[in-house]
Protein backbone atom coordinates (compact mmCIF):
# COMPACT_ATOMS: atom_id res chain seq x y z
CA UNK A 1 0.00 0.00 0.00
CA UNK A 2 1.19 3.30 -0.75
CA UNK A 3 2.23 6.50 1.35
CA UNK A 4 -1.00 8.92 2.55
CA UNK A 5 0.43 12.50 2.11
CA UNK A 6 -2.51 15.33 2.81
CA UNK A 7 -2.55 16.77 -0.88
CA UNK A 8 0.12 15.71 -3.09
CA UNK A 9 3.47 13.74 -3.78
CA UNK A 10 5.94 16.34 -2.46
CA UNK A 11 8.25 15.36 0.75
CA UNK A 12 7.39 16.85 3.65
CA UNK A 13 9.50 19.88 4.71
CA UNK A 14 11.95 19.55 7.69
CA UNK A 15 12.89 21.88 10.42
CA UNK A 16 15.04 21.73 12.90
CA UNK A 17 14.39 24.01 15.80
CA UNK A 18 17.68 24.69 18.69
CA UNK A 19 15.24 25.18 21.44
CA UNK A 20 12.01 23.32 23.21
CA UNK A 21 10.63 26.80 22.52
CA UNK A 22 11.42 27.39 19.08
CA UNK A 23 9.61 23.84 18.36
CA UNK A 24 6.99 25.09 20.25
CA UNK A 25 6.27 28.07 18.61
CA UNK A 26 6.79 26.41 15.60
CA UNK A 27 3.90 23.60 16.02
CA UNK A 28 1.80 26.36 17.21
CA UNK A 29 2.11 28.36 14.38
CA UNK A 30 1.98 25.42 11.66
CA UNK A 31 -1.13 23.69 13.54
CA UNK A 32 -2.15 19.82 12.19
CA UNK A 33 -0.35 20.12 8.98
CA UNK A 34 3.01 19.47 11.36
CA UNK A 35 4.57 16.51 13.33
CA UNK A 36 7.78 16.79 15.62
CA UNK A 37 9.95 14.05 14.89
CA UNK A 38 12.84 12.44 15.97
CA UNK A 39 13.87 8.79 14.75
CA UNK A 40 10.73 8.96 13.14
CA UNK A 41 10.31 4.70 12.99
CA UNK A 42 7.00 5.00 14.25
CA UNK A 43 5.93 7.45 11.93
CA UNK A 44 7.57 5.99 8.95
CA UNK A 45 5.80 2.52 10.02
CA UNK A 46 1.97 4.12 9.52
CA UNK A 47 2.92 6.02 6.33
CA UNK A 48 4.50 2.92 4.40
CA UNK A 49 1.45 0.97 5.76
CA UNK A 50 -0.67 3.55 4.61
CA UNK A 51 -2.28 3.66 7.84
CA UNK A 52 -1.23 7.59 8.61
CA UNK A 53 -1.40 10.66 6.40
CA UNK A 54 2.12 12.16 5.97
CA UNK A 55 2.10 15.64 6.97
CA UNK A 56 3.46 18.60 5.23
CA UNK A 57 6.51 19.78 8.13
CA UNK A 58 8.46 17.41 10.32
CA UNK A 59 9.47 19.19 13.21
CA UNK A 60 12.96 17.48 14.31
CA UNK A 61 13.99 17.75 17.85
CA UNK A 62 17.04 16.31 17.25
CA UNK A 63 19.02 19.69 17.57
CA UNK A 64 17.72 20.47 20.83
CA UNK A 65 19.99 19.74 23.74
CA UNK A 66 19.69 18.63 26.80
CA UNK A 67 16.85 15.70 25.92
CA UNK A 68 19.37 12.87 25.17
CA UNK A 69 20.57 11.97 29.12
CA UNK A 70 20.06 9.36 31.14
CA UNK A 71 20.75 10.33 35.13
CA UNK A 72 20.34 9.47 37.90
CA UNK A 73 20.43 10.94 41.60
CA UNK A 74 19.15 10.36 44.90
CA UNK A 75 15.84 11.08 44.03
CA UNK A 76 14.92 9.86 41.03
CA UNK A 77 16.08 8.33 37.07
CA UNK A 78 15.62 10.87 34.19
CA UNK A 79 15.47 9.81 31.11
CA UNK A 80 15.22 12.40 28.13
CA UNK A 81 12.97 12.16 25.22
CA UNK A 82 15.60 11.74 22.47
CA UNK A 83 17.57 9.05 24.58
CA UNK A 84 18.08 6.10 21.80
CA UNK A 85 16.30 2.74 22.84
CA UNK A 86 19.41 1.65 21.76
CA UNK A 87 21.27 3.37 24.66
CA UNK A 88 18.20 2.00 27.17
CA UNK A 89 18.69 -1.08 26.61
CA UNK A 90 22.40 -1.10 27.38
CA UNK A 91 21.98 1.76 30.19
CA UNK A 92 23.36 0.38 33.42
CA UNK A 93 21.38 2.98 35.81
CA UNK A 94 18.49 1.45 33.91
CA UNK A 95 19.10 -1.75 34.28
CA UNK A 96 19.50 -1.51 38.02
CA UNK A 97 16.54 0.36 38.68
CA UNK A 98 14.06 -0.54 36.15
CA UNK A 99 15.04 -4.10 34.59
CA UNK A 100 11.09 -4.48 33.04
CA UNK A 101 11.84 -1.60 31.19
CA UNK A 102 15.23 -2.57 29.67
CA UNK A 103 13.58 -5.73 29.19
CA UNK A 104 10.64 -4.03 27.02
CA UNK A 105 13.25 -1.89 25.12
CA UNK A 106 15.00 -5.22 24.30
CA UNK A 107 11.72 -6.55 22.67
CA UNK A 108 11.27 -3.33 20.69
CA UNK A 109 12.01 -3.97 16.79
CA UNK A 110 15.46 -4.83 15.61
CA UNK A 111 18.92 -3.06 16.19
CA UNK A 112 19.15 -0.82 13.69
CA UNK A 113 15.60 0.44 14.36
CA UNK A 114 16.49 1.14 18.38
CA UNK A 115 19.69 2.95 17.30
CA UNK A 116 17.45 5.31 15.70
CA UNK A 117 14.10 4.87 17.89
CA UNK A 118 13.98 6.96 21.04
CA UNK A 119 12.41 6.42 23.99
CA UNK A 120 10.06 9.93 23.60
CA UNK A 121 9.00 8.74 20.32
CA UNK A 122 7.49 5.24 21.78
CA UNK A 123 5.68 7.05 24.53
CA UNK A 124 4.32 10.10 22.51
CA UNK A 125 2.19 7.85 20.24
CA UNK A 126 0.17 6.32 23.15
CA UNK A 127 0.85 2.85 22.92
CA UNK A 128 4.27 2.37 22.64
CA UNK A 129 5.69 -0.93 23.76
CA UNK A 130 7.21 0.52 26.69
CA UNK A 131 4.60 1.80 28.17
CA UNK A 132 3.17 -1.21 30.38
CA UNK A 133 6.56 -1.06 31.81
CA UNK A 134 6.50 2.46 32.55
CA UNK A 135 3.31 2.11 34.47
CA UNK A 136 4.15 -0.52 36.61
CA UNK A 137 7.22 1.69 38.14
CA UNK A 138 4.71 4.69 38.34
CA UNK A 139 6.81 7.07 36.13
CA UNK A 140 6.03 10.72 35.46
CA UNK A 141 5.99 12.19 32.03
CA UNK A 142 7.98 15.65 32.08
CA UNK A 143 6.38 17.81 29.31
CA UNK A 144 6.63 21.36 27.29
CA UNK A 145 3.71 23.62 27.06
CA UNK A 146 5.44 26.63 25.44
CA UNK A 147 6.10 28.12 29.04
CA UNK A 148 6.87 25.77 31.84
CA UNK A 149 8.23 22.24 32.08
CA UNK A 150 5.51 20.00 33.79
CA UNK A 151 5.33 16.94 35.81
CA UNK A 152 2.55 14.30 35.17
CA UNK A 153 1.86 11.23 36.36
CA UNK A 154 2.67 9.05 33.13
CA UNK A 155 -1.48 6.86 33.49
CA UNK A 156 -2.68 10.86 33.81
CA UNK A 157 -0.99 11.78 30.51
CA UNK A 158 -2.24 9.05 29.15
CA UNK A 159 -5.67 9.31 30.30
CA UNK A 160 -5.36 12.93 28.51
CA UNK A 161 -3.98 11.58 25.62
CA UNK A 162 -6.32 8.92 24.60
CA UNK A 163 -9.22 11.67 25.57
CA UNK A 164 -8.00 14.22 23.27
CA UNK A 165 -7.36 16.19 26.06
CA UNK A 166 -3.62 16.48 25.47
CA UNK A 167 -2.58 19.90 23.36
CA UNK A 168 -1.74 18.76 20.14
CA UNK A 169 1.71 21.64 20.85
CA UNK A 170 2.85 20.02 24.13
CA UNK A 171 6.35 18.10 23.78
CA UNK A 172 7.48 14.68 25.57
CA UNK A 173 10.89 16.07 27.05
CA UNK A 174 11.36 13.17 29.08
CA UNK A 175 10.33 10.44 32.08
CA UNK A 176 11.21 10.16 35.71
CA UNK A 177 10.70 7.00 37.71
CA UNK A 178 8.99 7.49 40.65
CA UNK A 179 11.57 8.10 43.52
CA UNK A 180 9.75 5.23 46.04
CA UNK A 181 11.21 2.80 43.43
CA UNK A 182 14.12 3.31 44.32
CA UNK A 183 14.15 3.28 48.07
CA UNK A 184 13.21 -0.85 47.69
CA UNK A 185 16.24 -2.92 47.50
CA UNK A 186 15.96 -4.54 44.13
CA UNK A 187 16.01 -8.61 45.57
CA UNK A 188 12.73 -7.64 47.48
CA UNK A 189 11.20 -6.96 44.18
CA UNK A 190 9.05 -8.74 41.08
CA UNK A 191 9.89 -7.03 37.88
CA UNK A 192 8.76 -8.78 34.71
CA UNK A 193 8.20 -7.84 31.29
CA UNK A 194 6.65 -9.77 28.64
CA UNK A 195 5.55 -9.30 24.97
CA UNK A 196 3.97 -11.60 22.41
CA UNK A 197 4.10 -11.30 18.92
CA UNK A 198 3.27 -12.17 15.55
CA UNK A 199 6.33 -14.01 15.23
CA UNK A 200 9.25 -14.92 17.49
CA UNK A 201 11.30 -11.61 17.21
CA UNK A 202 11.62 -8.20 15.92
CA UNK A 203 7.48 -7.86 15.32
CA UNK A 204 4.72 -5.76 16.45
CA UNK A 205 3.38 -6.69 19.78
CA UNK A 206 -0.15 -8.27 20.13
CA UNK A 207 -0.07 -8.13 23.66
CA UNK A 208 2.29 -7.10 26.26
CA UNK A 209 2.08 -7.75 30.04
CA UNK A 210 4.13 -5.85 32.76
CA UNK A 211 4.47 -6.70 36.36
CA UNK A 212 5.68 -5.16 39.51
CA UNK A 213 5.40 -6.00 43.42
CA UNK A 214 7.63 -6.09 46.63
CA UNK A 215 7.72 -9.62 47.84
CA UNK A 216 8.07 -9.85 51.39
CA UNK A 217 9.91 -13.11 53.66
CA UNK A 218 6.57 -15.02 53.74
CA UNK A 219 6.20 -14.50 49.89
CA UNK A 220 3.23 -12.10 50.64
CA UNK A 221 2.65 -9.36 47.73
CA UNK A 222 2.93 -5.43 48.18
CA UNK A 223 2.68 -2.30 46.30
CA UNK A 224 1.15 -4.39 43.26
CA UNK A 225 1.31 -2.99 39.75
CA UNK A 226 0.39 -5.22 36.68
CA UNK A 227 -0.27 -3.57 33.34
CA UNK A 228 -1.37 -4.88 29.72
CA UNK A 229 -1.50 -3.56 26.25
CA UNK A 230 -0.24 -4.16 22.96
CA UNK A 231 -0.27 -3.14 19.11
CA UNK A 232 -2.15 0.21 18.80
CA UNK A 233 -4.33 -0.08 22.01
CA UNK A 234 -4.61 1.64 25.27
CA UNK A 235 -2.06 0.37 28.05
CA UNK A 236 -3.56 -0.28 30.88
CA UNK A 237 -3.29 -0.54 34.66
CA UNK A 238 -5.47 -3.79 35.66
CA UNK A 239 -6.36 -2.39 39.58
CA UNK A 240 -8.93 -5.83 39.77
CA UNK A 241 -6.14 -8.21 39.26
CA UNK A 242 -4.00 -5.41 41.37
CA UNK A 243 -5.89 -5.87 44.77
CA UNK A 244 -7.05 -9.16 44.79
CA UNK A 245 -3.00 -9.86 45.09
CA UNK A 246 -2.47 -6.87 47.41
CA UNK A 247 -1.29 -8.14 51.06
CA UNK A 248 -2.05 -12.23 49.73
CA UNK A 249 0.57 -14.66 50.35
CA UNK A 250 1.55 -16.56 46.91
CA UNK A 251 0.44 -19.87 46.36
CA UNK A 252 -0.53 -21.64 43.26
CA UNK A 253 -4.23 -22.02 44.03
CA UNK A 254 -4.70 -18.39 43.60
CA UNK A 255 -3.61 -18.84 39.96
CA UNK A 256 -6.96 -19.68 37.73
CA UNK A 257 -8.86 -16.83 39.67
CA UNK A 258 -6.15 -14.28 39.08
CA UNK A 259 -6.07 -15.01 35.01
CA UNK A 260 -10.15 -14.80 35.11
CA UNK A 261 -9.85 -11.47 36.50
CA UNK A 262 -7.03 -10.31 33.90
CA UNK A 263 -8.91 -11.57 31.05
CA UNK A 264 -12.03 -9.95 32.61
CA UNK A 265 -10.79 -6.94 33.01
CA UNK A 266 -8.41 -6.39 30.04
CA UNK A 267 -10.53 -3.69 27.44
CA UNK A 268 -9.00 -4.80 23.99
CA UNK A 269 -9.83 -4.69 20.54
CA UNK A 270 -9.81 -7.32 17.86
CA UNK A 271 -7.41 -6.70 14.36
CA UNK A 272 -6.78 -8.56 11.40
CA UNK A 273 -4.39 -10.86 13.24
CA UNK A 274 -6.07 -11.49 16.90
CA UNK A 275 -9.64 -10.97 18.09
CA UNK A 276 -9.96 -9.68 21.26
CA UNK A 277 -11.16 -13.17 22.98
CA UNK A 278 -7.52 -14.06 22.13
CA UNK A 279 -5.73 -10.97 23.58
CA UNK A 280 -7.71 -11.11 26.75
CA UNK A 281 -6.91 -15.09 27.22
CA UNK A 282 -3.17 -14.39 26.14
CA UNK A 283 -3.13 -11.29 28.73
CA UNK A 284 -4.36 -13.66 31.61
CA UNK A 285 -1.59 -16.69 30.71
CA UNK A 286 0.82 -14.33 30.64
CA UNK A 287 0.33 -12.66 33.77
CA UNK A 288 -0.28 -16.29 35.65
CA UNK A 289 2.84 -18.08 33.93
CA UNK A 290 4.90 -14.99 34.08
CA UNK A 291 4.11 -15.20 37.95
CA UNK A 292 4.44 -18.21 38.63
CA UNK A 293 7.50 -18.54 36.94
CA UNK A 294 9.08 -15.92 39.07
CA UNK A 295 7.60 -16.93 42.02
CA UNK A 296 8.81 -20.58 42.06
CA UNK A 297 12.55 -19.25 41.49
CA UNK A 298 12.34 -17.57 44.51
CA UNK A 299 10.25 -20.89 46.85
Amino acid sequence: MGVLREEDERLPDVIQPRSLHEAWERKMALGDSARYVAGGTLLRTGWENGTALMPKQLIDLRQISGLADITLTEFHLSLGALVPLSECRSNEYLGAVAPALQEAVRCIAAPSVRNLATIGGNIASGFGDILPALLVYEAELISYDGKFMTGLPLIEWLNNHWSGMKAASDLVAGIRLSPARLENPLTDRLEIFHKVGRREAFTPSLVTVAISASIDTEHRFHEVRIVAGGGSGRPQRLSRAEAMLEDLVYTEALLPALYEVVEDSFDTYSDPFATDLYKKKTAGNLVVSELWKAMNIRS
